[in-house]
């Protein structure tokens, strides 16, 4: 999931920067060049040579700093010369499919890492399996974090900065109705139903995602009960939305409305935009979502449910172990298939993602760093530890290009909800259906 920069923050301002991508600027793209200009110091191989670097979104001062001393790093291990240009992200899927179809793309891109399967397919990335396996730095990046980079057991991107979901909540009213920070499933509802006994019954407790981006939400409660979406075996998507794992945790998600009413019945298709403007008005307790949420219910609330009302914590895990896997996005590094030197542009790949310039990237882009060590640092602020530590434990959704289809197009996890909610099926004959149209969009 392509994630855009968002300003750095801190306890004060509880806003941690995991913005999705989608909602990244628009300005157009603009180009610069590395400062750097004094000889290379060693290793001039390259030197009289042009990279050209694609990255995505807006620069700001930290993100021109950053590209200014990577490339004079670059340029003094290399000797070799890089243009960046800036692409903003609504247009980056033009300028790669142009690219594609013309031949004029970069040697070295920056992607949202959902996006790397659907590349892959169009024969438009280089296999980079030897450069990563070859790097020490990039040993230390979990391997529960290279799921979107893997394609048939080979390696197509190496992960640059991650992001992940938790539970914004109100911290005034669980401070006001007593409520601890909820450690397992129980505690989770049982915070839900004291929020809608004493806030009213048109306020969610915990409000249910049935909307656009319901996934997010949803699939914590999967995986924590050991499910999962699908795998790929024997050449072929096979579903597993019938298994076991996946069934409860289904079931307690829809629950949460069907039995437990801590959200509202009548609102079974809202998404994460739509929840966050009632949270701004005084109408939710909890729900998933990201710290870019802070600065729109800040200001749609007129400044009424500010700052110190607001905290996140992990979705925990059933049985209290800790944090629920949440979703894993985040962005990764490329390099084109019409590179005009793929070993220079593997080299690039390296520095920029490797462990100082990688972590350097993901602090200054507000995203969550790679490698434990740095990642590590976040778990003392009250704000972004719980990202952190769900990061940890974060997982992907199906690795395949028609996964959006199957998630946003046809909808078919959240048409499966509403009709066990809505009682027009059972949870078993949902998930029955719901898992053949799954095979079928991820098969065809």
């Amino acid at each position: 999931m392509k994630f855009a920069r968002i300003a750095t923050t801190t306890a004060t301002t509880a806003a941690l920067a995991l913005g999705l991508a989608a909602c990244g600027s628009s300005e157009p793209a603009s180009t610069s060049e590395s400062a750097a200009s004094a000889p290379a110091a060693s290793g001039p191989k390259f030197a009289g040579q042009t990279l050209t670097v694609w990255r995505l979104g807006a620069p700001d001062e930290k993100q021109n700093a950053l590209m200014t001393d990577l490339n004079a790093k670059f340029k003094e291990t290399t000797g070799a010369e890089v243009k960046v240009q800036w692409v903003p992200w609504p247009d980056a899927q033009a300028k790669w499919t142009a690219a594609l179809a013309g031949g004029e793309g970069p040697d070295v891109t920056e992607f949202g890492n959902d996006q790397v399967a659907a590349w892959v397919a169009q024969d438009a990335l280089t296999d980079i399996t030897e450069v990563v396996k070859g790097n020490p730095d990039f040993q230390q990046i979990p391997q529960n974090l290279w799921g979107y980079e893997t394609v048939d057991s080979k390696i197509y991107a190496a992960p640059w900065g991650g992001g992940t979901r938790a539970v914004l909540y109100r911290t005034d009213w669980f401070k006001e109705l007593n409520i601890e920070i909820p450690k397992t499933w129980e505690d989770l509802v049982a915070a839900g139903k004291k929020i809608v006994a004493e806030k009213g019954k048109d306020v969610d407790g915990f409000a249910f995602n049935g909307g656009s981006d319901a996934n997010m939400s949803l699939s914590p409660f999967v995986w924590s009960a050991g499910g999962d979406f699908a795998a790929f075996e024997g050449g072929k998507w096979v579903g597993k939305l019938t298994e076991p794992g996946f069934k409860e945790g289904f079931q307690f998600y829809t629950d949460l409305v069907v039995k437990d009413g801590v959200s509202r019945k009548s609102a079974l298709t809202q998404n994460s935009v739509d929840i966050a403007t009632r949270f701004a008005n005084g109408k939710v307790g909890m729900y998933v979502t990201g710290g870019w949420d802070i600065t729109t219910i800040k200001e749609q609330s007129g400044g009424k449910v500010d700052d110190a009302k607001m905290g996140f914590f992990s979705l925990p895990a059933k049985d209290g172990s800790g944090p629920a896997p949440a979703f894993q996005g985040g962005n990764d590094i490329a390099i084109w298939k019409d590179a005009k030197n793929v070993e220079l542009a593997g080299e690039y790949v390296k520095l920029a993602a490797g462990k100082e310039f990688g972590t350097r990237y993901a602090k200054d882009g507000g995203l969550l760093p790679l490698y434990p060590e740095a990642l590590a640092e976040y778990a003392a602020d009250p704000v972004q530890a719980p990202f952190a530590e769900t990061f940890k434990v974060a997982k992907g959704f199906p690795n395949d290009t028609n996964w959006a289809e199957a998630n946003d197009t046809k909808a078919v996890l959240q048409t499966a909800a509403r009709s066990v909610i809505e009682s027009k099926k059972d949870v078993d004959t949902a998930l029955a259906d719901a898992n053949k149209e799954l095979e079928e969009i991820l098969n065809q």
